[in-house]
């Protein structure tokens, strides 16, 4: 079941067990729900009363017992397309409170998974070229499968252009992400590899400390930078990196 595509939509951990047993079945009741989804009988009844407020059940009665039919999944959609609206409403007046703080030149840290999404948003948000240190694909996570997808598309959308500088091992443990990143890119020599990265776009310098090919440490730590100083002189160090290694 696809049970992560429900998370992304809004739906916990349960409802998703619950609905998605649920669109098997057709129908059924709440004994029959918590037997197949393996969500705890009382929780099961919360799971249906927040999943019937979304829109995506319904009760119906046969021989007075009540039992819940799943609403088409296309309703998700709807869903997903009501939050964007509530969001965009919203915009104007949290831009607005944003552009009264004027922070100047600052940093912070995102940790885990949750941490590396924030991070791949402020490359939409920053929308200028990345320029990537010690690459190792850390973006193809299975965990990260449907946010890169849509991010992006997102990043195609606003034309950001990406200079891979991948660790050496790269090219053979995970030649699929070239091939999805596409060129321009390049490779460290071998020997040079390690398990952090430096990211570097517009007025951000991003260090990453726990990576490995396609995948992130659960206590990933970015070390975020916002100085536009000091992120040109890093941009510099990479063209020189980049300019002395040769083309793959």
């Amino acid at each position: 079941m696809h049970e992560e595509a429900l998370r992304e939509a809004g739906l916990s951990q349960n409802e998703a067990k619950v609905y998605g047993a649920l669109l098997r079945l057709k129908e059924a009741g709440v004994d029959t729900l918590a037997v197949k989804s393996k969500v705890h009988r009382r929780n099961v009844y919360d799971c249906v009363a927040k999943l019937i407020e979304k829109g995506l059940l319904s009760e119906i009665f046969i021989e007075k017992k009540k039992y819940y039919r799943a609403i088409n999944p296309s309703r998700l959609l709807d869903l997903l397309g009501e939050k964007e609206t509530v969001v965009r409403n919203a915009m104007p007046e949290l831009e607005k409170e944003f552009a009264r703080v004027d922070e100047g030149e600052r940093a912070y840290i995102y940790r885990g998974i949750s941490g590396f999404r924030n991070y791949m948003q402020d490359i939409l948000d920053v929308g200028e070229p990345v320029y990537c240190m010690g690459a190792k694909g850390g973006w193809f996570d299975p965990r990260l499968r449907l946010f890169r997808l849509n991010f992006l598309k997102k990043a195609k959308a606003k034309k950001i252009q990406y200079y891979h500088l991948f660790d050496w091992e790269m090219q053979t443990e995970m030649p699929e992400v070239m091939k999805s990143v596409g060129k321009p890119y390049k490779f460290l020599p071998k020997g040079y590899s390690t398990s952090a990265a430096i990211d570097v776009f517009g007025d951000r310098v991003v260090t990453f400390a726990g990576l490995s090919p396609g995948s992130l440490d659960d206590q990933l730590t970015q070390f975020v930078i916002v100085s536009r100083r000091l992120a040109d002189s890093y941009r510099t160090w990479f063209k020189y990196m980049w300019d002395r290694c040769p083309e793959p």
